[in-house]
């Protein structure tokens, strides 16, 4: 069980705690690792793992991580201008705030990939990309595999397919290894499914049952899975789905926080019979299970929420049906 976590200082080191697996897998790594869109939600945190194994690993390596402040990678001139890498990992994207303003999420989500791709077609790349370039699947199904043609919904997802096509295309064409994670909920105490959930049963405001399964990982298992995937990166590209095991439901969800505060949880609202969801298998197979588990997940978000812990205020409207972001 994980200590609670009531600190920013602590949720950062659990975050960014390597595993043995991590240490091992960077001290196999030949050369440097760069790391692009380090800015975001999961990038500080997987930058601070990867260093933190190297370290454990004696590894001289350098962990490089342009802000992105001064690296603007729709412009080929800054691109070409970065500093060589053996090991890329791509974490730039652009979800909230497509609906009205779509061709700079075309831009950063499939222009960046392709300038991306070509400066670096000689190293190893992963590169994130998210379960939303699937349908969505019955709910009884186990979610899509990596074998479930795509059929995203909404420009954001669309924008999401082209990336990996313009990642998967360099591969094709110049043999570069690379690796994309489809990636589903990754939580963080500060954001997260889990947070919008507990926080509407904390506050006692409804919560729709219209999108009703999810999956979910812990963001620091994800990155684990990132950094172990540098070693598979291939050509043609590996795809692999990255979430939790199980399918989870929200009203379930809900009622473990209900319990926690002592709240009766307001739904609006029914279960619809298709959800987005993804079938997770061959990454637990190639990795191992998850360190941290829903349950311990759904506690320490119940705790952060209950002590008035910060949160990035930013909702990941899981619910959304129709694509708009």
């Amino acid at each position: 069980m994980v200590n609670p976590i009531h600190t920013e200082s602590q949720l950062e080191d659990l975050l960014s705690q390597p595993s043995d697996a991590d240490v091992e897998a960077i001290s196999r790594l030949q050369g440097d690792l760069l790391v692009l869109g380090a800015g975001g939600k999961m990038g500080p945190s997987l930058v601070r793992r990867a260093r933190r194994a190297a370290d454990l690993a004696g590894k001289e390596m350098q962990v490089m991580a342009p802000a992105r402040s001064t690296v603007d990678l729709t412009d080929r001139a800054q691109v070409d201008g970065l500093p060589d890498a053996a090991n890329v990992i791509f974490m730039a994207g652009r979800k909230f705030g497509s609906t009205g303003n779509e061709p700079l999420t075309w831009a950063v989500n499939a222009w960046a990939p392709a300038l991306v791709a070509d400066r670096f077609r000689g190293s190893r790349i992963v590169a994130f990309s998210t379960g939303n370039v699937y349908p969505f699947m019955p709910v009884g199904s186990g979610g899509a595999t990596e074998e479930t043609g795509t059929a995203p919904v909404g420009e954001y997802a669309q924008s999401a397919l082209a990336r990996e096509r313009m990642f998967e295309y360099f591969s094709n064409t110049h043999g570069t290894r690379v690796a994309i994670l489809r990636l589903n909920y990754a939580i963080d105490l500060r954001y997260g499914v889990l947070l919008d959930i507990g926080s509407k049963v904390f506050e006692r405001r409804p919560i729709d049952l219209t999108m009703g399964h999810v999956n979910v990982i812990w963001q620091g298992d994800a990155n684990s899975i990132c950094l172990r995937s540098l070693a598979h990166a291939a050509s043609p590209a590996l795809v692999l789905n990255v979430t939790g095991p199980e399918t989870l439901a929200v009203r379930g969800i809900a009622a473990a926080f209900g319990a926690f505060f002592r709240v009766e949880p307001w739904f609006t609202g029914e279960e619809s019979a298709t959800a987005l969801l993804s079938n997770a298998t061959q990454c637990w197979r190639m990795f191992g299970p998850p360190r941290i588990t829903v349950d311990e997940m759904i506690l320490m978000t119940a705790q952060w929420i209950g002590v008035g812990g910060r949160t990035i205020g930013k909702p990941t409207h899981f619910e959304q049906r129709d694509g708009a972001f």
